[in-house]
């Protein structure tokens, strides 16, 4: 009984302190967690701290495949394309890297910073654009690595971005150094996050980028038309019935005055349209 009294009169720091000494040592992750709440609790340790414990443990149980961005959802730039083609999409996605692709999505050739078409924003400096001199070595990672050790490896190597490869070598994904440490510290807004969301956004080069849920009366209003909405309630479906099928990144279609790509879509839907105007057409 003395013993019993003792041992329940020890004070939260000493179960602590032995916990990390070998003493009392928790069994398993969720007796420390228990024991950490309970420092949570007597405000010892606080509720953001207890939080970012909390994302620290299951980082270390999770695999990458858990937290990447599909192969489909991923914003690609083509190896052949020219710097008007895909700034618009760049611009639209606000990210700072981008998987350069070749033929498909399983040839990633590298990676492009956002920060490294900066210098063509200079008159008469498109020129000069190549898009193979820009590009960096892409770093490679299985879907099945743990989140500690590919976040271990960001820190070490210095990248942000890794493309995730299956089992077979394919292109899974791709996860970057913001997605591990949001596991930990929640969600991370930055300033493109926080804009308001526009459905149409005027660019000073290459027109317009429009979200295919875009209701068709929005669309005709901000671009002086008069497409009909009697059959499809939004641009995106107007376009896929022009194109006649499932549209792919990159298809392309002419409505009235619009030529009109599509930048994102994936096999249900479409998500981001390019639309350029026809000055040449009287409005």
């Amino acid at each position: 009984m003395a013993q019993e009294s003792a041992e329940q009169g020890k004070s939260f720091v000493d179960r602590i302190r032995h916990a990390f000494n070998g003493d009392d040592e928790p069994r398993d992750v969720n007796e420390l967690k228990t024991v950490l709440r309970e420092a949570a609790d007597r405000d010892i340790v606080s509720d953001d701290t207890m939080t970012m414990l909390d994302g620290v443990f299951d980082v270390a149980a999770m695999r990458v495949r858990d937290i990447m961005i599909p192969r489909a959802q991923m914003v690609v730039v083509e190896i052949d394309e020219g710097l008007d083609e895909f700034l618009p999409n760049i611009i639209e996605s606000g990210h700072s890297r981008f998987p350069v692709i070749g033929d498909s999505r399983d040839e990633v050739l590298g990676v492009l910073l956002a920060k490294d078409l900066l210098r063509f924003s200079m008159p008469g400096a498109k020129e000069s654009f190549d898009l193979r001199a820009l590009i960096r070595d892409p770093v490679f990672t299985p879907e099945s690595k743990q989140l500690n050790v590919l976040l271990t490896e960001f820190r070490s190597n210095h990248n942000h971005m890794a493309i995730v490869v299956d089992e077979y070598g394919g292109v899974a994904g791709l996860v970057t150094i913001e997605d591990v440490l949001e596991e930990i510290v929640g969600e991370i807004d930055d300033e493109h996050d926080a804009e308001e969301d526009e459905n149409i956004r005027k660019h000073e080069v290459a027109g317009y980028t429009i979200k295919a849920l875009t209701p068709i009366e929005e669309f005709n209003e901000e671009m002086n038309a008069d497409l009909p909405d009697d059959e499809f309630d939004t641009i995106g479906g107007l376009v896929m019935h022009q194109i006649g099928h499932m549209p792919t990144p990159g298809e392309q279609t002419r409505i009235d005055r619009f030529d009109i790509k599509v930048l994102s879509a994936e096999s249900r839907r479409i998500h981001l349209l390019q639309v350029i105007v026809d000055q040449g057409i009287d409005e």
